[in-house]
């Protein structure tokens, strides 16, 4: 996580601008209605912010002008789904803060440090604690199984043992077909066969995947199931985290229902 003009930081910051859709949820969870004043059109919870608050583009091709206008005194970015020479440029003028969340560990710091940054220490401490409980409540199966989980199609892409998602797959209970691969690698529907998966996961997010994707490859994949999922459950980190246990557990029965 990088911090740039920490001088700027010694008052809580009063007009923050999210890049990340997952954070955004954060802040709104911690009510920062009012310091919160531009986010991307993909930061889509809680569903009035995202109709009333300021739009600065998607998190790939932000709209440079548009938050030079806004001055923000705080703006929060991420490793993986910002654009790096959007956000070093941004940072020459503007402190930014930048994450980098590959497991369910750091997203509990990320938490943590933001926590402290916006000065709501003790309900980052309150939040971590609850996501700490929901998650005991995790069912687990005796023996893996084995799960291809789709991001996209056209090409296919899967996620590799360094994301995020790979490690909420381990935390529910499953293992990463491809976890001999990084970050998301294009798949063929013949390496996905080869990986030999007792389920694929077909997530909402990035990709719309829906209930024809599910028919289209059952033409391949007769016997495995192919359960449509929830990616926010996935890789969201931040106050999401506090559904995911649930999901998960829900999503276990429907997969062992299928099974049987």
């Amino acid at each position: 996580m990088i911090l740039k003009q920490t001088a700027d930081l010694n008052q809580k910051p009063k007009r923050i601008i999210s890049l990340v859709p997952s954070q955004t949820a954060l802040l709104a969870h911690w009510e920062l209605t009012n310091e919160v004043v531009g986010i991307t059109k993909f930061c889509i919870h809680p569903t009035d912010w995202h109709t009333e608050k300021e739009k600065i583009g998607g998190t790939k091709n932000i709209n440079i002008p548009k938050i030079i206008s806004l001055q923000p005194d705080l703006i929060i970015a991420n490793k993986e789904e910002n654009v790096q020479s959007q956000v070093e440029l941004l940072a020459k003028d503007f402190p930014v803060w930048v994450t980098d969340v590959n497991d369910l560990s750091g997203a509990l710091d990320m938490i943590q440090d933001l926590g402290h940054l916006v000065k709501k220490e003790q309900a980052a401490l309150n939040l971590i604690e609850d996501i700490h409980t929901q998650f005991e409540q995790l069912k687990q199966l005796e023996n893996l199984l084995r799960v291809c989980y789709l991001i996209w199609k056209d090409p296919f892409m899967t996620v590799g043992k360094d994301t995020f998602i790979h490690d909420m797959l381990q935390t529910a209970g499953y293992k990463n077909a491809f976890d001999n691969c990084n970050r998301y690698p294009e798949v063929s529907i013949t390496e996905i066969a080869s990986a030999k998966p007792d389920v694929i996961f077909l997530s909402s997010e990035p990709y719309p995947f829906s209930n024809k994707h599910i028919q289209e490859l059952n033409q391949y994949f007769q016997n495995i199931p192919i359960v449509l999922v929830d990616g926010e459950k996935f890789s969201w980190y931040g106050s999401h985290l506090l559904q995911s246990p649930a999901y998960f557990n829900a999503l276990l029965q429907i997969i062992v229902d299928k099974h049987a």
